[in-house]
Parts: C-alpha cells; sequence; structure tokens
C-alpha cells in the first residue's frame, strides 16, 4: 500500500469500503469484492480487502484494538504482542523514571503510542506512510501524548530524557536469504536504519532508555552486547517476541562490561536472570522431559534453568532439558516420558 491509497483508505468512501469489507463473512468476500469494484477504484477495493484481512490477524496481538487500527503486513509483522508494550511501559516507569521520551524508528508505531499513555513521546521515522498510519492509529490507541515527525532519525534534534530506538525493521538479522550461508554485512546490525551502532552511542550519549531487535541476534553480531545494562528477551504464549538492550535501569547511568540477561515470558510475567553458569553435561532421559520457552534458548540461559530443575541437557536433544523428578516452571513446558527410545518416546504432559 502506497501512501496515495492510504490517504485514499482514510476517506468517506475509503471508510465505506473498509467497513463493508470487514462485516462480509471470508466465504462471500469474493462476491462483495467483484461487486465493489464496479463502482469503486480496483487500487482502493484492493486496500480495504487487505486492511480488513490484517485487522483480523491482528486480533492476536491486539484484541478487539485491531478493528481500529491500520496496519501494512510488514508493521502487522513487526509488531511484538500489546501485552509485551504494556510490560516494558511499566519497566520504564518502575525502573527509569523519566517524564520524556524520544521514540525512533516507529517499526509497528505501537511501543510509542503505548509510551504515550504516560509520557510525553517525541516519536520520529524517516517512511512518511509510517508516520501518517501512526497518526491515524492515534484514536485506537486512546489518544497517546505522542508528537510525530517524519525527518532523519540521526539528525533529530532529541530533548527527552530516554531515547527508545526501535531497529526491528530492515534486512537485520534473520532475514538473510536461505541459500546465504554466512551472517554477512549486508544482513547485519549495521544494516539497520539507523545502523545499530549509531543507536548503541545514542544510547551511551543519554544514559538511559532501550533499543528493541529482532530476537535471533547473534553474539558475535554485538560485541559484549553493546555494553547494555541488560539485554532482555521476551517471549509471549510461548512465541519468542523481541529482543531488547536496557540502559539506565535501576538508576545505573552508566555502561556495564557485563550485560546481564534475562529471559522474560508473559503473559505469565516471571522472569529468569543469568547468573554466569557454565553448560552442564549432558545426560540421559530421565522421567521427565522439558521444553524450555524460547526466551530461555534466545537468551542463553539454558544452564540456569537446568540448575533450576534439577535437569541437564538430554543427550542428543538439541535445546531439551530432562530429570527425575517434575519441578513446575514458568520457563519450560514438562512432559512425563512413558517410552523409548528417548527422542522417540511417546510422551505426555506432566500431570495429565
Amino acid at each position: 500500500m502506497d501512501l496515495e491509497t492510504f490517504r485514499a483508505l482514510l476517506t468517506e468512501e475509503g471508510q465505506a469500503l473498509l467497513a463493508a469489507l470487514q462485516d462480509t463473512d471470508a466465504a462471500q468476500e469474493p462476491v462483495v469484492t467483484a461487486d465493489l469494484r464496479r463502482t469503486h477504484r480496483a487500487a482502493l477495493v484492493e486496500a480495504a480487502q487487505e486492511q480488513a484481512r490484517l485487522r483480523r490477524q491482528a486480533a492476536e496481538k491486539f484484541g478487539g484494538r485491531a478493528q481500529r487500527l491500520y496496519f501494512t503486513p510488514e508493521s502487522l509483522e513487526l509488531s511484538s504482542h500489546l501485552a509485551v508494550s504494556e510490560y516494558k511501559l511499566d519497566r520504564v516507569l518502575d525502573e527509569i523514571g523519566v517524564v520524556m521520551v524520544d521514540a525512533m524508528g516507529l517499526g509497528g508505531s505501537v511501543d510509542a503510542h503505548v509510551l504515550g499513555w504516560s509520557h510525553m513521546t517525541s516519536a520520529v521515522d524517516g517512511d512518511r506512510l509510517t508516520v501518517e498510519i501512526a497518526e491515524a492509529n492515534r484514536l485506537g490507541m486512546d489518544q497517546p501524548m505522542l508528537d510525530l515527525t517524519c525527518a532523519d532519525i540521526t539528525e533529530f534534534d532529541s530533548q527527552g530524557e530516554a531515547v527508545f530506538i526501535d531497529l526491528m525493521r530492515g534486512p537485520g538479522p534473520g532475514r538473510r536469504p536461505d541459500d546465504d550461508p554466512e551472517y554477512g554485512p549486508e544482513y547485519g546490525p549495521e544494516s539497520y536504519d539507523p545502523p545499530l551502532s549509531w543507536a548503541l552511542e545514542r544510547l551511551h550519549t543519554t544514559g538511559a532508555g532501550w533499543i528493541r531487535l529482532a530476537p535471533g541476534l547473534p553474539d558475535e553480531a554485538l560485541p559484549g552486547l553493546g555494553a547494555a545494562h541488560e539485554a532482555e528477551w521476551i517471549s509471549y504464549g510461548g512465541y519468542i517476541q523481541e529482543a531488547v538492550l536496557w540502559f539506565g535501569v535501576d538508576a545505573e547511568w552508566t555502561p556495564r562490561p557485563d550485560p546481564v540477561r534475562k529471559a522474560t515470558v508473559l503473559p505469565a510475567g516471571a522472569s529468569l536472570t543469568g547468573r554466569g553458569l557454565p553448560h552442564p553435561a549432558v545426560r540421559a532421559a530421565g522421567r521427565y522431559l522439558y521444553v524450555p520457552d524460547p526466551a530461555v534458548v534466545h537468551a542463553r540461559l539454558l544452564p540456569e534453568l537446568a540448575q533450576d530443575l534439577g535437569a541437564g541437557p538430554l543427550e542428543g536433544g538439541g535445546t531439551l532439558l530432562t530429570s527425575d523428578e517434575l519441578r513446575p516452571t514458568p520457563f519450560a513446558t514438562a512432559y512425563e516420558i512413558t517410552g523409548v527410545p528417548p527422542l522417540t518416546a511417546t510422551t505426555a504432559p506432566a500431570g495429565s
């Protein structure tokens, strides 16, 4: 969807098309769409059809709000669950405690809107369509205190006490072609707009804020985790959502040589913090098998989880853990092994 088509979608004609398609049963949509094409521009009908489809998909992340918001396929993909944005807002309120925040790079724009619920937020993005979609989403996001600007992020005159930089958009980590076996610089963190090095320098200068990243960023792409105070991997409902580099938490305003690693699982609201443990020795299958939450795996905290569970890595089982006793945990799903051999065993949910 281009900017002109999006603007047309906000007109009375576009809104009528969107309302008609949102209320149409999926089985009847081809007939309704064909009928609408007879009296409306094809491009506008297609845009309304796509928007109705994206809103249905977005309900999983945004609930009833989704029917009042606008998306592109990319912005919906880039958006984490709304609960993740709310969780980060709570951390900002409790641990950073600033009043004014600069949001640089809107991504799916939800984080900036949620910040605007409690903070005066100046948001900037270089893409005009992204900015205008964020503006249109004000009503659906409860009219946040959000000042939007379309400009070069690196030239933005920042006034905030803390800075939030969203680097989820762009080629970035995890988006290299399947036939490229190497993690080349053209798909690394410097391919972001702005580059990760610029974002880190900006946070080191400000002293407080956070950077949102794709969760699959390898350690070699971010030596020392950028000297952040904390690196947190967040999942929701068993699906990894994002990684966050935090600066200035707990009144700490200087970079740390050894950032804390944390895995947070939502909606449970539980966090597992790294303790610098060595990787435990593998072992044969015990009575119970644990499938770790992806936040734990991405944060490389399997040793900590294994220690808490009295478990060890299953021999030949990748990230699976196993033990002889059951210890309930929000950081893994437990199964009771009822057959052998281990990797082809029949399993049943523990306690079933």
